[in-house]
């Protein structure tokens, strides 16, 4: 009997069974006939009023939860099983919340919560070996190998712990996700999308009302509402739609249409799946300024510096094609970033006018402009050979096309000085000549009727 109750109140108070200092009905010697069983609830009645209360039951010193100093280490769990760790888990919990707060008890109580939790996100996620490579709705996922980065899972919306869970990423759109949550993804690849259908939506937030979406969400179908209930609907600042919290993180991107119409480079809220695609098609040159908005121009001082670079390195592109030190040079590659420079002077990439509205295309620009004419007109003697002389004058240097005080014949391509052939005539004088040779070519002769 008095070990029973010693080792209930050891249990219910973390009192030391061996400390002899005990009350006085432990010292009285009661018959063994006339014993009855202490309950907790009068031992808890009988011990010191300085003795602090605290409820931890069996199942949880089996655990590993208890507070005193027979407790096995933090690491040795016996559970093995997914339920016993939940129970584990909400037990832990109610513990964490009856102690003081703040105090080394609860510290550590929090810490056996966390070691609860990975235990049974091990068990969820075993260590398995997967393969290297899944396709699924035309993303490539990709094993990641780098555990100590965390990311966030792009289907359930939880941390990706890399150092216990298996992670991919798709290489086409950047999608992340748990090995587990491979076979619940229902989004396709955005790089199809953008490999089909590579143009921007034009209009500025083009909403059309949750009516017209039946009040889900435009994505997964999850039913939303403005009012938060039973989820809150985000709306996407490129495509106008309303989304859910799971397929809208509040990302910011910069919106195609607000740039070409008001040039407003500001980040606005997009979806996740106008995040990828923006982020995807950013160097992407799909936008033909002067025919969406010829006015621009006529804003931006820096778009007609940047038009005149990009025509004067069409000038040069046929140097540079049939000179074999330029070809060994490879100086075209200069641009390769930019391919779209050496091919025409209309088409822009949103990165393209980011760096304009920065002020660093501008200056790149110029630097390779340079270069390309020294190549020109000073290092190699081939390119000096195919230069022009102003056929009108017949004076001065050699002229070159892309020279800024020089006049180019759309017709012919001949050059002239710029003040000789506007102060002379508008019209070539070498296209002249060529009409006057046909004209004397087909004209038919005279003849002689009386002859």
């Amino acid at each position: 009997m008095e070990y029973d109750e010693k080792l209930a109140r050891f249990r219910q108070a973390h009192l030391n069974p061996f400390n002899k200092q005990l009350g006085p009905r432990h010292h009285e010697q009661e018959p063994r006939e006339e014993a009855q069983e202490v309950t907790s609830e009068e031992t808890l009645s009988e011990l010191p009023p300085g003795e602090p209360e605290f409820h931890c039951s069996e199942h949880m010193m089996d655990l590993g939860l208890s507070e005193d100093h027979f407790s096995r280490p933090v690491g040795l769990f016996l559970a093995s099983d997914v339920q016993q760790l939940r129970q584990a888990i909400e037990e832990c919990k109610q513990v964490i919340l009856e102690l003081p707060e703040q105090s080394e008890k609860q510290k550590d109580a929090v810490v056996r919560l966390i070691h609860l939790r990975l235990k049974l996100q091990e068990l969820k996620d075993p260590n398995e070996e997967e393969p290297n490579i899944r396709v699924l709705l035309e993303h490539r996922f990709y094993k990641e190998k780098s555990k100590s980065v965390k990311q966030t899972c792009d289907k359930c919306n939880t941390i990706i712990w890399g150092l216990i869970q298996t992670w991919y990423t798709c290489t086409g759109c950047y999608y992340r996700c748990h090995s587990k949550c491979l076979n619940l993804i229902s989004k396709p690849c955005v790089s199809s999308k953008v490999s089909h259908q590579a143009e921007y939506e034009l209009s500025i937030c083009p909403e059309t009302g949750l009516d017209s979406q039946d009040y889900r969400c435009a994505e997964c179908r999850a039913p939303i509402s403005l009012r938060g209930v039973p989820s809150e609907a985000r709306q996407c600042d490129y495509t106008g739609q309303y989304y859910c919290s799971h397929c809208h993180w509040n990302d910011l991107a910069v919106i195609p249409a607000r740039v070409v119409h008001n040039w407003d480079f500001e980040p606005r809220k997009v979806s996740r799946c106008s995040m990828r695609y923006l982020a995807l098609m950013v160097s992407r040159p799909v936008l033909r300024l002067r025919e969406i908005n010829p006015l621009l121009f006529n804003y931006v001082e820096e778009l007609v510096e940047i038009r005149k670079l990009r025509q004067d390195i069409l000038l040069m592109k046929p140097y540079f094609i049939t000179c074999k030190e330029a070809m060994e040079a490879r100086l075209l590659l200069q641009l390769q970033d930019r391919q779209h420079f050496v091919e025409n002077d209309e088409m822009y990439s949103i990165q393209d006018l980011l760096d304009v509205h920065m002020g660093r295309l501008s200056c790149s620009l110029t630097e390779i402009h340079t270069l390309f004419a020294k190549h020109i007109k000073l290092d190699c003697e081939r390119c000096q050979a195919k230069g022009f002389v102003c056929e009108l004058c017949r004076e001065g240097d050699v002229l070159f096309p892309f020279d800024s005080h020089t006049s180019v014949c759309t017709d012919c391509s001949a050059v002239f000085h710029r003040d000789c052939y506007y102060d002379n005539s508008t019209t070539c004088p070498k296209c002249a000549r060529l009409n006057l040779r046909k004209q004397s070519l087909f004209q038919e002769p005279d003849l002689d009727v009386d002859a």
